[in-house]
């Protein structure tokens, strides 16, 4: 688990500064798309996340025919384990759920890997879905390099979204159903609870 301090700080005040922590009123609901290691801890991060309505694990970045989880794991589809998140943009901005990408959901300085998962399809990525999501991505990573909000360079890839497709259904909702293997106890449910305590206003 990386260390959060100074995260949230340098979030809320980049955040304040621009006057972007305000939600888009009047917006129907829009999609993002993120990577950040093993998708059952990304998944269970953003399902506790006000204003996201769904949250689907899957593969981003390679073809149809490889979005599969035993070919995924071999590392060389070119797919990454990737959430696709609902959300309405009345209740939490695209910029919000960066906030907690960056600050909770996983590590940005970790290439290829996350804890004890290794490989390109564990890698730090983030899918937009269009222009303005690319510049808000780009922007929030140029302002934590900026701000020294990490002791290592982020290596967060920022790519087009082409095509996401679901995993597995025995992917879905892993952390809910297998709240007591190993591997959610001492990877997962962390995350959880940084969330709950640096996000409150956020967290559900």
């Amino acid at each position: 688990m990386f260390t959060f301090k100074f995260i949230r700080n340098c979030f809320f005040s980049l955040i304040l500064a621009s006057g972007a922590l305000s939600a888009t009123a009047g917006q129907s609901e829009q999609i993002a798309v993120f990577s950040g290691g093993c998708f059952w801890g990304v998944d269970a991060v953003f399902k506790h996340v006000k204003g996201v309505s769904e949250v689907v694990s899957g593969y981003s970045g390679g073809n149809a025919d490889t979005a599969h989880y035993e070919l995924v794991s071999n590392g060389d589809t070119g797919h990454a384990e990737s959430v696709r998140i609902r959300f309405n943009p009345a209740q939490v901005s695209y910029r919000q759920l960066l906030q907690v990408f960056f600050s909770v959901a996983h590590d940005p300085t970790q290439l290829n890997r996350q804890g004890p998962d290794s490989g390109s399809q564990y890698r730090s990525a983030i899918f937009y879905t269009g222009e303005e999501q690319k510049k808000v991505a780009l922007n929030t990573i140029e302002l934590l390099t900026s701000k020294h909000a990490f002791s290592s360079p982020i290596v967060t890839q920022v790519v087009p979204l082409k095509e996401f497709f679901p995993a597995e259904e025995h992917h879905q909702n892993y952390l809910a159903l297998h709240p007591y293997q190993p591997y959610i106890v001492f990877n997962d449910k962390p995350k959880l609870e940084q969330l709950r305590k640096q996000f409150p206003e956020l967290y559900q």
